[in-house]
C-alpha cells in the first residue's frame, strides 16, 4: 500500500469512529454519565410522588436522593424512586431530614421542590448556590420580595429554574388564550374571577409531634 493510501484510509477510519451511535458503543441503551440528569427530590408528599412518575419518563434522568421531614412519606418516596429507577439501572437512593444535606452532594445536578408553600424561597435560593437547576412546585412564593430573591439567586448563580404552573402549559388552557388573543369570541367586556375565600388562622387543636415528623429540621 501506498503512503499517501495508507493515510486516507487511517482517516477515513477514525472518522467513522467518531460518527458512531453510543449505543453502539456501549450496547443498547446505554446512556453516557455525561448525559444522565442526577435528581434530587426535596418534599415527598402527594405533588412529589406524582411528579417523579412524570419526570422518570425521561430516560435521562435519574433519582438519587430524596428529603422530606417525615419520615413515613421520605420512606415511602424512596421505594418508590428505587423501582423508577430499576428500570434503566440500579441506582440507590438516599434519604435525609435536612434537604441542606442533600444540596451538599456533588453529584446531584437538579432538585425538584415540592415543599410546603412558605419553603419555596429559602429551598431555591440554598439550591441556587448549591449550583443546583430547580424546578419548583407553585406558588412561585409567598411574596414579591421572596420572589424577587429567588430570581436574583438564580441569576447571580446562573442555574436553569423553573415554577410549575399548569395553566401555563397545559393545551386547554393555551387553546383558550389563543380563542381570546383572536378574537374568536368576540369582544370581550367583561371578566369574572373567583380566587376562592380568604385566608384564616389555624384554628385545629394542639396535638403531640409525631415521633416520625422531625419539626427541627
Amino acid at each position: 500500500m501506498k503512503r499517501k493510501d495508507f493515510i486516507k484510509n487511517t482517516l477515513i477510519g477514525a472518522v467513522g469512529i467518531t460518527i458512531l451511535p453510543r449505543h453502539v458503543l456501549g450496547g443498547q441503551g446505554f446512556l453516557a454519565p455525561s448525559d444522565r440528569i442526577n435528581l434530587g427530590y426535596i418534599g415527598t408528599g402527594k405533588q412529589n410522588s406524582y411528579l417523579l412518575k412524570a419526570i422518570a419518563k425521561c430516560p435521562e434522568t435519574m433519582v438519587l436522593a430524596a428529603s422530606d421531614v417525615d419520615k413515613q412519606k421520605l420512606q415511602r418516596f424512596v421505594q418508590a424512586a428505587i423501582v423508577e429507577n430499576k428500570k434503566k439501572a440500579a441506582a440507590e437512593v438516599a434519604a435525609y431530614r435536612q434537604y441542606r444535606e442533600l444540596l451538599d452532594r456533588k453529584d446531584i445536578d437538579a432538585v425538584v421542590i415540592a415543599s410546603p408553600d412558605h419553603w419555596h424561597a429559602q429551598m431555591v435560593v440554598d439550591a441556587a448556590k448549591a449550583g443546583k437547576d430547580i424546578y419548583c412546585e407553585k406558588p412561585l412564593s409567598l411574596t414579591i420580595a421572596e420572589g424577587r430573591a429567588m430570581v436574583d439567586a438564580v441569576g447571580k448563580y446562573k442555574r436553569v429554574f423553573q415554577t410549575g404552573s399548569m395553566q401555563r402549559s397545559q393545551q386547554y388552557f393555551r387553546d383558550a388564550v389563543n380563542l381570546v388573543r383572536n378574537g374568536y369570541i368576540g369582544e370581550i367586556k367583561e371578566i369574572n374571577v373567583s380566587i376562592g375565600g380568604p385566608v384564616r388562622a389555624c384554628d385545629l387543636p394542639t396535638l403531640p409531634t409525631p415521633d416520625y415528623l422531625d419539626w427541627d429540621n
